[in-house]
């Protein structure tokens, strides 16, 4: 008997989502930083055991969308709801449990929710505890589960878990993929991933990368990078003194790039401004937020 599902991962920023979908298939495939609203996009990856097939979705944090842009990362969480054989609802432990905050849509559903609490590690026994009481009155149906995705406690458990609530199927990709993204995504991703961390403020969530080039020789990857922004002053902190902080930002990503490929790197980076490209149809298509 072969079990396959799509197990879609929800939750609010800063629950742990991505770290979480990192350590049950055991790969760096969601970027991870301690900034609310990291993850942009729906991101699929893919663990295979022997007799079962587990495609993950992690999709951004719930939230109520301000521009256009948000408005299609909370379209990934409203697909997340369709297509899912089990839903995972990711908390935080030291979440306070409400009833109003949760979607409707979840509340609903028929689908196989299990309920995660994680970074347990960050708590006190006596408040998870209490916690658990509570969402157990929120979401009766709900399976419950703690788990610290940082210090991967509980998760093969959690992995036991959901491949008992899937169903009978044959795999639904090939048992060598990993992700159905390409490697210019995860590229971009890197070196977003490196501005979360290097800027501050409002600057990392005003960056969209686009990348221009992606070019593979025989022992090096030429790689060219657009950095677009949306005022004229961010573009000048981008860049930095003399353009220290983008050789900053080059070097960082640079590294994790040539990490991922497993080849040298040539990575150049370039600063665009472009007034109100979170609210532009035809540019958050380009950059895959649109169908």
């Amino acid at each position: 008997m072969h079990k396959a599902g799509f197990v879609n991962i929800i939750g609010k920023p800063n629950a742990g989502k991505s770290t979480l979908m990192n350590a049950l298939v055991g790969e760096k495939l969601s970027i991870v930083t301690p900034k609310a609203q990291t993850t942009r996009h729906r991101i699929i990856s893919i663990l295979n055991g022997e007799d079962y097939q587990i495609v993950f979705s992690d999709t951004p944090g719930i939230i109520d969308p301000g521009y256009k842009m948000q408005e299609c990362m909370m379209a990934f969480v409203d697909e997340a709801f369709k297509d899912a054989d089990v839903l995972i609802y990711l908390v935080d432990a030291s979440e306070r449990p409400e009833a109003e905050h949760l979607s409707p849509d979840l509340i609903a559903t028929k689908i196989p929710v299990i309920l995660v609490i994680n970074k347990v590690d960050q708590s006190t026994q006596e408040k998870i505890d209490e916690n658990i009481i509570k969402w157990k009155k929120i979401l009766p149906n709900a399976e419950l589960i703690v788990v610290s995705a940082l210090r991967k406690f509980n998760i093969d458990s959690l992995t036991n878990l959901i491949v008992n609530l899937l169903p009978e199927s044959p795999p639904y990709y090939d048992k060598d993929t990993l992700t159905d993204r390409s490697q210019r995504f995860f590229v971009s991703e890197i070196i977003r991933e490196k501005a979360l961390l290097l800027y501050y403020k409002e600057i990392p969530y005003c960056i969209e990368i686009d990348i221009d080039e992606f070019k593979e020789e025989e022992n090096i990857f030429r790689i060219s990078a657009i950095i677009y922004v949306v005022r004229d002053s961010q573009k000048v902190i981008v860049i930095g003194e003399g353009g220290k902080s983008i050789k900053r930002l080059g070097t960082d990503a640079r590294k994790d790039i040539e990490e991922f490929l497993g080849k040298q790197v040539f990575l150049q980076l370039f600063v665009k401004v472009q007034k109100n490209w979170r609210d532009n149809v035809l540019l958050l298509k380009k950059f895959g937020y649109i169908k």
